[in-house]
């Protein structure tokens, strides 16, 4: 059995430009695989099923990714493009539990 696989959590912007930061998230989960770990991000899964714009749906997302985030070593925060309130509300979390926090921008990884 090989080396324990680091299971991460993606923090990054979502909501406003929705396109955009779309491709951003994706770039940063190429980043974390890149370094050997395995991401997750739940805001590009959950609302490719889930209404974003409505409350409840959206309140659903959090809580299911803040679930599976108890499974995760760390959470990364990837912040070139700032830190949205979802991302706060992550890194929150992730405090509250005492799981460790690393902050990454994409032009650390050429």
């Amino acid at each position: 059995m090989g080396p324990r696989v680091r299971r991460v959590i993606i923090e990054s912007p979502y909501a406003g430009d929705v396109e955009g930061n779309s491709t951003y998230a994706r770039a940063a989960l190429r980043d974390s695989l890149i370094r050997g770990e395995v991401p997750f991000a739940s805001h590009l899964l959950y609302t490719q099923a889930l209404d974003d714009t409505d409350p409840a749906e959206r309140e659903l997302g959090i809580r299911a990714g803040l679930e599976w985030a108890t499974t995760a070593h760390a959470t990364i925060v990837y912040h070139d493009l700032g830190i949205s309130a979802g991302m706060q509300q992550g890194i929150e979390a992730a405090t509250a539990v005492g799981r460790p926090i690393e902050y990454r921008t994409l032009k650390e990884n050429p």
